[in-house]
């Protein structure tokens, strides 16, 4: 290798996945496209001839391109383009992929999902837009979207792949992967705002031309753990007004994808700033400020972000896999040694969600946004001058359904958000007996728990460590932290151990039983005795189908179980 060689060598390596444009040999000029490379490099050397060429990059491209790649009409134009993209150059692997090319993006994607026999469906006729899903060896879905350009096209000419990035919404989505070549188009110098770890909008409509993306913003920063720059921060606040035209199922999805991801709180804090919560949900922002009374050392809204926070740090301390021995923090330590055993059982209630297009940790932390969200409205002071929030829990359920309702949540998704919030308070009554009486939970109380809370009691479980946690802070003594874990350890036993003795025992009769065997009329005293007989079977009282018939003849004849 010669001298010029290995000099030509050491002056390229900085420009990785660059365009640049070279004369004999040595790069003069650099850009994020070929265009962008030639205008740079005549602004200095506009009598030379340079050579424009891409430096490759180190990507790790998945093997399902090869497979899209075969399925391509020979020099078909299209790009990989946006989040795929960046995951790419983050060294990340992206759960869906979109493509973008100039025309006919819905008959290519049909020609794609007839090679992969795969599933097809037009998205969005109007723009073009074709859906390829593949069904993945475990059930998951991979979704590939051919769309066509965007963007503003200029005066008198189609749009181009450069357009149609420019029209997006941050720097970071708006890289493109030439599939023919593996080249890389990044009109915006995204790649180095993702080495600088900065979010970046693309111009300074992006926000206000979809006001949706102040969300997404959010939400990527604290994903990859980027800053947003001055400039677009900015934009975003002068945008946030604008959040009321878009629809409520948009926000609600990004919204909950801010749920699902690392740093809710700071996400959710983020957006009060902005000033953007006030357009999403305006009801949380009265907690702000609302004082408490010992042991509480934050007010209602500080509190509800720490309770985010530690819910953030306990479930990860319950994942498969977690090394409790490598925590530096004593109170996860001991939550791992207590309830490890657990992490199976609870990582499957995570896996079983409510809805495919929202995961079940995301609407728990949508209730635990929510779950003091009525203690300003509830607020008096008692004879000592103590503060209290009587019923905040009940009303609060009600709200936080309502808000639910209006994002326009399953029936099953607002029936749990309203039963985690309602019974928020119930593990804490648990915990204050046993702290204070040394009792813990019998059987009975065990019982009606999960009857009143049913799957949402193990959400409940977590939440109630997590807002002990964010109450106390660093002031939780162990005394008081052990205990909740008793109780946690506790109900979780029964709930996965011994479901059929304490949590579910089997029915030994059934409301026809009693009318025939007690010349019962059938109305509310039914159904009355048979809960009643499952209390009492939880309790261990009752054993079998005798007893139980002679425990509904002696409520019978106290007549405490209701009218004949």
């Amino acid at each position: 290798m010669n001298e010029e060689t290995a000099n030509s060598k050491k002056h390229q390596s900085p420009y990785a996945g660059r365009w640049v444009a070279l004369v004999r040999g040595r790069v003069i000029a650099q850009g994020g496209t070929p265009e962008q490379a030639l205008r740079a490099s005549l602004s200095s050397r506009y009598k030379e001839k340079p050579e424009i060429v891409f430096m490759p990059a180190n990507l790790s491209l998945p093997p399902l391109l090869d497979r899209i790649k075969n399925a391509l009409p020979p020099e078909q134009e299209i790009y990989l383009v946006g989040g795929a993209v960046r995951d790419l150059l983050l060294s990340r692997l992206s759960p869906d992929l979109d493509f973008a090319l100039p025309s006919n993006g819905i008959s290519l994607a049909r020609k794609v999902a007839n090679h992969l026999e795969a599933h097809f469906m037009p998205l969005d006729e109007e723009r073009d837009t074709g859906r390829v899903i593949l069904t993945n060896e475990d059930g998951s879905h991979t979704f590939l979207d051919f769309a066509t350009y965007r963007g503003a096209p200029s005066a008198g000419s189609q749009l181009s792949l450069e357009e149609d990035l420019r029209a997006r919404d941050f720097t970071i989505n708006a890289i493109a992967l030439n599939l023919q070549d593996n080249t890389i188009v990044d009109p915006l110098d995204g790649a180095k705002d993702i080495l600088a770890k900065v979010i970046r909008a693309c111009s300074p409509t992006s926000l206000s031309d979809d006001p949706v993306r102040i969300l997404r913003a959010v939400r990527q920063a604290a994903a990859f753990g980027f800053t947003i720059d001055k400039p677009t921060r900015e934009w975003m606040k002068q945008s946030t007004g604008q959040l009321g035209r878009i629809s409520a199922e948009r926000l609600r999805d990004e919204i909950f994808k801010i749920l699902q991801g690392p740093r809710a709180d700071a996400s959710i804090r983020a957006l009060e700033m902005l000033g953007a919560l006030s357009h999403l949900m305006p009801e949380l922002l009265k907690m702000k400020g609302v004082e408490q009374s010992p042991p509480h050392i934050h007010d209602v809204w500080t509190h509800t972000l720490a309770v985010l926070d530690h819910l953030d740090h306990i479930i990860s301390g319950l994942r498969v896999g977690y090394d409790a021995e490598k925590t530096n923090d004593m109170f996860t330590g001991l939550l791992g040694l207590r309830l490890g055993r657990f992490r199976e059982q609870i990582a499957k209630h995570f896996a079983d969600s409510l809805n495919v297009d929202r995961s079940h940790r995301s609407l728990l932390f949508f209730a635990a946004l929510y779950h003091d969200v009525c203690k300003p409205e509830t607020k008096t002071l008692d004879e000592s001058g103590r503060i209290r929030f009587f019923d905040h829990d009940m009303q609060g359920a009600e709200v936080a359904a309502e808000r639910a309702r209006s994002f326009n949540l399953s029936n099953d998704e607002v029936e749990r958000i309203h039963a985690i919030v309602k019974y928020h308070m119930r593990i804490h009554f648990f915990g204050g007996r046993l702290l204070t009486d040394k009792q813990t939970p019998s059987r009975k109380a065990i019982y009606r728990f999960f009857r009143d809370s049913g799957k949402a009691g193990i959400d409940l479980i977590l939440l109630a460590l997590a807002d002990l946690r964010g109450t106390s802070a660093n002031e939780l003594t162990l005394e008081t932290w052990t205990a909740y874990l008793d109780i946690a350890r506790i109900l979780l036993e029964n709930y996965w151990e011994r479901p059929e003795e304490v949590v579910a025992p089997p029915s030994l009769l059934n409301g026809r039983d009693l009318i025939t065997e007690l010349n019962l009329k059938p109305g509310s005293i039914i159904g009355q005795l048979l809960e009643a007989i499952r209390e009492n079977q939880a309790s261990g009282k009752i054993e079998n189908r005798e007893q139980a018939m002679s425990f509904a003849r002696e409520e019978l004849s106290k007549g405490s179980a209701g009218e004949t």
